[in-house]
């Protein structure tokens, strides 16, 4: 039996890491890393992913998949709901860092079983609706910075985050990491993390006009 931390990272930097970290301060000890890095999550289904595809080849009966959270798993409701019971069909165990869920295919209990399966698409329905959320409000930047493109109004401080390290910081805050860790875990400053954290909606908006 194997232990398989599943990533995926829409950038190289230092989010992966990030990864790992959390899933070792979960309490995993990992037999193999497998991680797409560059892929996007909206738009590529997993086995059509490179290291999606090696990770539907290596999966073994018995064998533990662990991933962030189930959106590393698909691009899409249907997508994750499926390959979710796909990886159960074969006997491995699906686990998450986040919220801590384990999605088990040996359960033989109806009531369980019920219970198990609402759980899947309840999870995989927050994920698509997250990941739609980001979506329209990427499309909002972007309407924005071309309504505004050529004015000289002052767009104020430039972010010194990128869009991922902001939602890394927010994703962290949210589990009550603390200021030093986060800012030891995304190479930002503990001034910057403070700005995220004291002010959220002004930092999210300072990214849009600076087009990050």
């Amino acid at each position: 039996m194997s232990t398989i931390l599943y990533a995926r990272v829409s950038t190289a930097d230092q989010i992966l890491a990030h990864q790992r970290t959390q899933a070792e301060k979960a309490g995993y000890v990992f037999d193999t890393v497998i991680a797409d890095e560059g892929v996007s999550g909206l738009s590529t289904a997993l086995r059509d992913r490179p290291q999606g595809r090696r990770l539907f080849d290596v999966l073994r009966s018995g064998d533990v998949l662990v991933v962030r959270w189930v959106d590393r798993l698909g691009r899409n409701y249907a997508d994750v709901t499926e390959t979710i019971r796909a990886f159960m069909r074969r006997g491995v165990v699906v686990k998450t860092i986040i919220n801590a869920m384990t999605f088990d295919g040996a359960t033989t209990d109806p009531v369980q079983m019920a219970v198990r399966d609402a759980l899947i698409a309840f999870m995989a329905a927050t994920a698509q609706a997250q990941a739609e959320a980001t979506k329209e409000a990427q499309k909002a930047g972007i309407a924005h910075a071309k309504a505004t493109e050529g004015a000289s109004k002052y767009k104020g401080r430039k972010p010194s985050f990128t869009r991922d390290q902001f939602a890394t910081v927010r994703d962290l805050l949210g589990q009550g990491t603390g200021i030093s860790e986060i800012a030891k875990l995304t190479g930002l400053t503990r001034q910057t993390v403070y700005r995220i954290k004291d002010d959220p909606a002004g930092q999210a908006k300072a990214l849009e006009a600076w087009g990050g």
